[in-house]
């Protein structure tokens, strides 16, 4: 046989043909008998889970049913239904179903089909709609109907897939009935029978026979017949009440379409132990809805204009949708890790449609899912607030929580241990050789709170072995596990480590630890309140997972190390695990305390090796075991960790009592006994961190770092890294640097939004507004003082009033200071601590202070409202209760354009930079820009930033608003107000006037106290001053005799002739603020070493100490006399203060408050105007001015100036005789500020006064400062305090390098006019001698100190100098001299030093050199030939 080539499979599989029989065209009839799935869906039988309706309920079950069959039913229903939508009045449907002689028969009133003949198709109107293909009342889209029928196919695809079909209709308005019937699937049909009807009678009626043969079915099944009944009753569910709905006769009730959802839950409710909740909503005339709850599957029951969409669509989606969102959201807000998505809300529900769509589109002509867009449905539906809500609460929200815990559980049990004999990978694991193994449960783990209190632990171990014990540190405070999510716990190395080391398993029940590589676990962490924070944490995540773990005995063990230990001189050593316990201890010993030395362990890193195997030798006294008891311990760890129990935990801080913690010499603790009496310790420490007093505004840290500036005096600047040490060592500060750094930042922050009144200056880049003080520099760069205004805000007269702290066997900041207003008002607030939260805005200080005299004079107060310094936008209150708007400042420039000139308070530009960036087009990922650009012009405290907006959005974003589109607003609250009152108990306050109302009966108590303090001390002064005069005088006269006498013998003496004894040992008081550093060492010092003073009869020798240490010197009548002028001052002082009232007190520091906070404002104006000035002028004038060129305005009798260069130097100093006559009480002081003659109470101290020129005395800071006439070298000169007319002489200082110390000086002099025909002009080349920079050591002569006079040494001339002196600028009394000066060694009064004239040289130009102008007068005495200068070297002290 020949071999045929190749083929195609289709050539070679099909047989020839002729073209005719290749090629056919079939008629439409024909082609739906061919290909039927094509309009009715498939012919072949389905088996599949549908809801169908038998013996009178719904059941969802396994059915075989031709999907082509239904349809050609559906279709007949859904035609009975359109009309429903033609004829409002249609009222009944009837529906009969005959499985024994395959007849289905559909029967509604209302409008029937016309019975009249088409004039364009020339048949009747019935024959067409029914016999024709293609044939519809729908085909115009431009009319929006809510039918079922669209495509002209319907009722033909039954009559087509009948062998019999009949149509009856009756047409009242033309009187006409007519039948016509249909047969061989629509290829014959018999002439129509027409007959009369009554005007009222309007129906239709099909009955058909379907062909089942076509169906390969030979009989209506009863798969198919229930599937038909339920379609019926879908029917009745969407007509409701306004439809008579018949099945076989049989009139089925549904009032609503919630009746008809009911059947469909009621058996799903079978199998469940609760009712299943029904939501019902019915939305406009075209929207029905029900809602329930599902399995875990979506399910959807939904029609559209009566057509069922077994798979749902548009519609569903619509009103699903939109809960799903609401539900999600609930679920997330609640429970935020857990990450709920819309998805799974979905599932959980259950949802019955009923809707009227406009001309719905589908799928396909099955009509199983509506296509049409939510645009397009004619209608809207927003599910009501109502419904939404009663979704909420059916139930949906615990089954979504639930089923997230459940997800969550099933991630964690990825990272879940397994009891193994070696762990590899855990870094810092110190494993125990047995565990994992069978003596496994023996092991103890170790937990740590770090690497230092890991090494203790490993000194330990030298003496218990490592075979039962094993060691991990842990890194900071364990993850609060309680509310945390399963993302966040999955991705704590911390806590998977623990699981592995511990070997523990997701939600796995313990009865014991067999199956653990650890028996016990023990918790070694430091005995301070975050020790204890840490325990609870590890207690709350072994109860968060395996409560059963807990109450297993001595699972959960905790390791114990003192706090303090004592040692004595004779070897015994105590150790005290709590502060109360220590301080029962101290009270029991009362004064015979002295050879105890105290240690205090504030952390493990404390003890030594040695002590740690010393812990160790004592194993069992170290280790508590935590116990259960009952649910109560659940109880306390929940109250103490859980977010819901927030409220619980407020009254529980509330309670809490001073002086509460727990036994720690009892072996045992229960969980509930940690949570009550040491955890809370914690908390209540926590939130005294973060809520400040409502006395001085402070928490403990500010107040620690004020403490220590009042201490420190702090009126110079000191690097901000330097004062965090000062801090730590002298206030007891136990937390990191970075915190304590951060605070001294923060303190001494002055942007705006920051404080309104900042308590330290900031020397340095602190940070500014651009980034919200982020953007500051490092400590170690930046620098800090005390601003001016802090001592007029907390008045050093209260210091020792105060009630101050103990640590550490030292005195540390009060329980609070005592501002004159409060500061927590001034500068605001904010934290979060245990329990709580606070906010307060800042408020103006002014209208403070008028508040506070308001009460004062017991007026009302005025309302304030929130003030922010330098804020140029508005504040306003907002409708809301306690609320306020804060709006930026914006400048129109033209349509297009504007300016934006302010910011919302703490709105940072930085931030405010990239959300204009977001929204300016060019940007990348920008998708609907409003602006094209923006230009900044601001600094970095002035916002300046110009937007121009694109044209087509600017109708829009007016139209919603600028400062809203724009985010130019924010808002504050006042409803937040939390703070501690005077008592240390947490309080709310509503206004801020209510803070006020609470401050001000305080503080008045404390003016008293300050007023009484002051005159028991000038009372104690005033009889020291009367023992020191009646001494003297005895000694004077020879009653007393002091010298070459037994100590025993003289304090009898004292005693019997009645002085006064003033002990002036170690004061009772605390240690306060102002104290000096060596001072407050020698204190320590003495703490460990006691003196025994010589004693007798009850007289000791510090009693008689101030009498007794005065020198030679002032037991003179001179001195007598002074005593006596001081005691008579000291005496009007104290009849003057007597005189006093207290308000008057508080009202002279609130005038003195305010002239700083004038002076504040003046000088910031004045910043304000040079920082304008600088965009257009590029230097100020007088820098670059050079002092030989541009010396000051000469007046009358003045003579040029010369310039002197002395040898030595980096500076000059020019001084010139000014003419201008100086009052005799006028103070010397800058030419800016000048102070009122007579005016006492304004002199400020030399210190303060030298302070503005920058440079002070380091030896006497009396506020001195003399100087005699010129005489020759070698004459003794005599101090003169003399009242006579002065002169001044102006004292010029050019300064063009960084050191402050500059000795040299350049001098001019100004003639002054001749004065009782004796004086005469100075010299013009006067020479300054080299002077060598010498500093204060101790000695007690003047060769350490350089004389103004030498400095001012006369020029070679003809010409006689005039007198000089320099005039004591303000007189201070003895203790101020004392207190102002950084050494103990006075001046001689009565030695100079030569100093031999230099001859003079050319000064060097110096380039950018600064003036300094200081004023020394001149005086004459027309009585006294000799005077004595006291004089100071100009040095600045070196603290």
């Amino acid at each position: 046989m020949e071999k045929r080539p190749l083929q195609t499979s289709n050539a070679a599989n099909i047989p020839s043909k002729t073209i005719e029989e290749m090629y056919q065209k079939k008629t439409q009839l024909e082609h739906i008998l061919l290909r039927p799935d094509t309009y009715v869906g498939s012919i072949e039988k389905h088996t599949q889970n549908l809801w169908v309706y038998e013996n009178d309920e719904m059941v969802n079950r396994s059915i075989s049913y031709v999907p082509g069959l239904y349809k050609i039913f559906d279709e007949i229903l859904v035609n009975a239904a359109d009309n429903k939508q033609r004829d409002p009045s249609m009222d009944t449907l009837k529906v009969t179903i005959d499985p024994e002689q395959s007849t289905i028969s559909v029967y509604n009133n209302g409008d029937g089909v016309p019975v009249e003949i088409h004039q364009e198709e020339k048949v009747y109107v019935p024959e067409l709609i029914f016999g024709h293909l293609l044939t519809s009342s729908n085909y115009d889209d431009n009319v929006k109907k809510t039918t079922g029928g669209r495509n002209g196919y319907g009722a033909k695809l039954t009559n087509i897939f009948s062998t019999e079909f009949v149509i009856e209709t009756a047409d009242g308005r033309r009187l006409k009935k007519y039948k016509q019937v249909f047969s061989n699937n629509m290829g014959t049909k018999s002439e129509p029978v027409i007959t009369k009807c009554k005007a009222n009678e309007n129906w239709t009626k099909v009955t058909f026979k379907p062909d089942l043969e076509k169906f390969k079915m030979t009989y209506l099944e009863e798969d198919v017949v229930a599937l038909m009944k339920k379609r019926v009753l879908d029917m009745a569910g969407c007509f409701g009440k306004t439809v008579k709905v018949e099945l076989n006769g049989t009139l089925i009730r549904f009032k609503s379409f919630r009746d008809y959802a009911d059947l469909f839950l009621k058996c799903a409710e079978k199998s469940k132990p609760t009712p299943l909740p029904r939501i019902h909503a019915k939305v406009g005339d075209r929207w029905e809805i029900c809602v329930s709850l599902s399995d875990g599957q979506f399910q959807q029951v939904s029609f559209v204009n009566s057509i069922a969409t077994i798979k749902g669509g548009t519609h569903v989606d619509y009103i699903t949708n939109q809960i799903t969102a609401h539900v999600m959201n609930k679920v997330n807000k609640k429970k935020k890790d857990a990450n709920v998505k819309a998805h799974t809300v979905k599932n959980h529900l259950w949802v019955f449609v009923n809707a009227l769509i406009d001309n719905p589109a589908f799928d396909s002509q099955t009509k199983e899912t509506l296509t049409t867009r939510q645009a397009s449905f004619g209608s809207k539906c927003d599910v009501p607030e109502s419904m939404l809500k009663d979704v909420e609460k059916s139930g949906i929200v615990d089954t979504l929580l639930s089923w997230a815990d459940f997800k969550q559980s099933k991630n964690l049990k990825k990272t879940d241990g397994t009891k193994t004999q070696r762990i590899r990978g855990i870094v810092k694991l110190e494993d125990a050789n047995d565990a994992g193994g069978r003596n496994s449960e023996k092991c103890t783990l170790i937990l740590t709170e770090g690497d230092s209190a890991k090494a203790l632990a490993m000194a330990g171990l030298s003496v218990v072995g490592r075979d039962h014990y094993g060691v991990f540190p842990l890194r900071g405070k364990l993850l609060n596990v309680r509310e945390a999510s399963s993302k966040q716990i999955m991705e704590n190395e911390e806590i998977q480590n623990i699981k592995k080391i511990l070997g523990l398993q997701q939600n796995k029940e313990y009865t014991n630890v067999k199956s653990l590589r650890y028996g016990h676990l023990m918790i070694m962490a430091d005995q301070d309140h975050d020790g204890s924070h840490i325990k609870g944490l590890l207690i709350n995540f072994i109860h968060s997972f395996w409560p059963s773990l807990l109450k297993v005995p001595s699972f959960m063990v905790e390791f114990t190390t003192p706090i303090i230990r004592a040692s004595h001189s004779n070897g015994t050593k105590l150790s005290f695990y709590s502060m109360p316990e220590y301080e029962r201890w101290r009270e029991r010993l009362g004064n015979s305390a002295n050879g105890w030395k105290l240690k205090y362990y504030k952390g493990l890193g404390t003890s030594t090796p040695q002590e740690g195997r010393e812990y160790f030798r004592d194993l069992d006294k170290h280790k508590k075991d935590f116990i259960w008891e009952d649910e109560l311990d659940g109880n306390a760890i929940e109250l103490a960790f859980s977010k819901k129990k927030a409220e619980d935990r407020k009254t529980w801080i509330r309670n809490f009592e001073p002086g509460t913690c727990r036994d720690h010499e009892a072996k045992l603790i229960n969980y509930k006994n940690f949570v009550n009496k040491e955890l809370i310790l914690f908390s209540r420490a926590d939130l005294q961190r973060s809520i400040p007093s409502m006395v001085d505004g402070l928490k403990p840290g500010q107040r620690k770092i004020l403490f220590c500036s009042f201490k420190k005096k702090l009126v110079k600047e000191i690097k901000v890294g330097q004062f965090i040490g000062y801090v730590s060592e002298h206030s007891a500060y136990h937390h990191g640097e970075q915190s304590l750094a951060s605070t001294i930042i923060g303190m001494a922050q002055d942007f705006v939004g920051s404080n309104n009144i900042n308590l330290l200056k900031p020397n340095g880049q602190f940070g500014t507004r651009n980034l919200g003080g982020k953007d500051h520099a490092s400590s170690r760069y930046i620098y800090t003082e005390l601003n001016t205004v802090t001592r007029c805000l907390f008045h050093e007269d209260d210091d020792k009033l105060l009630e101050y702290l103990n640590e550490e066997g030292r005195s540390i900041e009060p329980n609070w200071y005592i501002p004159i207003i409060p500061l927590v008002l001034v500068n605001g607030s904010e934290g979060i601590g245990t329990g709580w939260s606070s906010y307060i805005p800042n408020y103006n200080p002014r209208e403070i202070i008028a508040n506070v005299r308001r009460l004062l004079n017991e007026e009302e107060m005025v309302p304030m409202d929130p003030w922010y310094r330098g804020f140029r936008g508005t504040i306003e209150k907002s409708a809301k209760e306690g609320g306020y708007i804060v709006s930026g400042s914006v400048v129109e420039i033209d349509e297009q354009t504007f300016r934006i000139t302010e910011l919302p308070v703490r709105k940072w530009t930085q931030d405010y930079k990239q959300f204009l960036e977001s929204i300016t087009d060019g940007t990348p990922n920008v998708k609907d820009p409003l602006i094209e650009d923006f230009r900044q012009n601001g600094d970095d405290a002035i916002v300046d930033i110009e937007v121009k907006m694109k044209p087509e959005k600017i109708a829009s974003i007016m139209q919603e608003g600028l400062f809203k589109k724009f985010k130019l607003t924010n808002t504050i609250s006042t409803s937040n107000m939390h703070l501690f009152d005077a008592e240390g108990k947490i309080k709310k306050f509503d206004t801020p006037e209510q803070i006020l109302e609470e401050f001000y009966p305080l503080r008045m108590e404390y003016y008293e106290r300050r007023k009484k303090y002051i005159l028991a001390n000038l009372e104690r002064l005033l009889l020291i001053l009367d023992n020191k005069v009646r001494f003297i005088l005895g000694v004077v006269n020879g009653e007393i005799i002091v010298s070459n006498r037994k100590k025993a013998e003289l304090l009898i003496e004292l005693k019997q002739k009645g002085f006064t004894p003033m002990r002036k040992g170690k004061s009772a008081e605390p240690q306060v603020a102002g104290a000096n550093d060596d001072n407050s060492e020698g204190q320590e010092d003495e703490q460990e070493t006691v003196s025994r003073p010589v004693s007798v009869e009850g007289a000791t020798w510090g009693d008689y100490e101030y009498l007794l240490s005065l020198s030679i010197g002032t037991l003179t009548l001179e001195s007598v006399q002074k005593l006596l002028d001081e005691k008579a001052e000291k005496e009007k002082e104290y009849e003057i203060l007597m005189g006093t009232p207290t308000k008057s007190l508080w009202l002279k520091d609130l005038d003195d408050f305010e002239k700083k906070l004038d002076e504040l404002d003046s000088k910031e104006a004045e910043d304000d105007r040079k920082r304008s000035s600088q965009a257009s002028k590029k230097t100020a004038n007088g820098f670059a001015a050079k002092p030989a060129k541009k010396p000051p305005q000469p007046r009358k009798n003045t003579k040029k100036n010369k310039d002197v260069e002395p040898e030595n130097d980096n500076s000059s100093m020019e001084v010139e005789n000014a003419v201008e006559v100086v009052k005799p009480k006028g103070r010397v002081g800058s030419k800016n500020t000048e102070k009122k003659a007579g005016d006492e109470s304004d002199i400020p101290s030399l210190q303060e006064r030298l302070a503005a020129y920058n440079f002070e005395s380091s030896g006497e800071k009396s506020g001195a400062m003399e100087s005699d006439e010129p005489v020759p070298a070698g004459k003794k000169q005599i101090n003169e305090r003399g009242g006579a007319k002065k002169m001044s002489s102006t004292i010029v200082l050019g300064s063009d390098s960084d050191n402050e110390d500059d000795d040299n000086f350049e001098v001019q002099q100004k003639a002054a006019p001749a004065k009782k025909g004796g004086r005469k002009p100075a010299a013009q080349n006067a020479k300054a001698p080299a002077l060598p920079k010498k500093r204060n050591v101790g000695t007690k002569q003047t060769l350490g100190k350089k004389l103004l006079t030498g400095m001012l040494q006369p020029a070679e001339s003809t010409v006689t100098s005039p007198k000089k002196k320099v005039r004591k600028m303000g007189e201070s009394s003895i203790e101020d001299l004392s207190a102002g000066s950084a050494s103990n060694s006075p001046i001689s009064e009565d030695e100079v030093v030569e100093i031999a004239p230099q001859p003079a040289r050319e000064r060097p130009q110096r380039a950018n050199r600064t003036q300094k102008i200081y004023v020394v007068s001149e005086s004459e005495s027309d009585n006294d030939s000799d005077e004595d200068a006291e004089l100071s070297d100009m040095e600045e002290d070196d603290d």
